[in-house]
């Protein structure tokens, strides 16, 4: 080999060996649009436990066995949150919203309802703060093998403020003056993370 091609094949391997390229890895490039990681939850209903999943408070409308996931997530244009349960009971309406709080021994720890624009009476029974546009509304009706899929999509952005729970309540969401946002007893609660 002459000395201008080993020249050359030693100035190729060095610029090979620096990694240059034209564009930044994707790694280093940050995007502002990328989504908000999501907020995971769910498992098998159980006894609460600090480091627990799925808390059951009610085993009779919770059965063993049951089981819940939810998933929040977050981008520019919205949150889109689904819940998914099986093994609850057949055919049957149940109220799902998220809350403030991450579950607790009983069921009320996991505070109120998780708002845009809190409402400043708690709780909040007002349709103009309760409601699912204001509010993460998962209600659902399980099928025959008491399984059922429930998604809410908003409009509005997570900030710092973020959801910690979705509690499973024993029948549908009211949406009427002094009683907007009621579902009943708390059943169980799925802590996110």
């Amino acid at each position: 080999m002459s000395a201008r091609t080993l020249s050359i094949l030693a100035t190729a391997l060095l610029l090979a060996g620096c990694g240059q390229t034209d564009t930044p890895p994707a790694a280093e490039s940050p995007s502002s649009n990328a989504p908000a990681p999501a907020l995971r939850g769910g498992g098998t209903f159980a006894a609460f436990a600090p480091d627990g999943a799925a808390t059951v408070y009610n085993a009779e409308l919770l059965p063993a066995g049951s089981s819940a996931e939810a998933v929040v997530n977050a981008s520019d244009s919205g949150v889109r949150t689904e819940l998914k349960v099986t093994g609850l009971l057949p055919n049957r309406a149940y109220g799902a919203h998220a809350h403030v709080k991450p579950c607790g021994e009983k069921g009320d720890a996991a505070g109120p309802h998780f708002q845009d624009k809190a409402d400043p009476v708690t709780p909040s029974v007002d349709p103009a703060y309760a409601n699912a546009k204001n509010e993460i509304w998962l209600d659902l009706t399980t099928d025959a093998t008491g399984s059922a899929t429930a998604t809410s999509t908003v409009d509005w952005k997570l900030t710092d403020r973020k959801p910690a729970s979705v509690v499973i309540h024993e029948k549908a969401t009211q949406t009427h003056a002094g009683h907007a946002g009621t579902a009943g007893a708390r059943l169980g609660c799925i802590t996110l993370k």
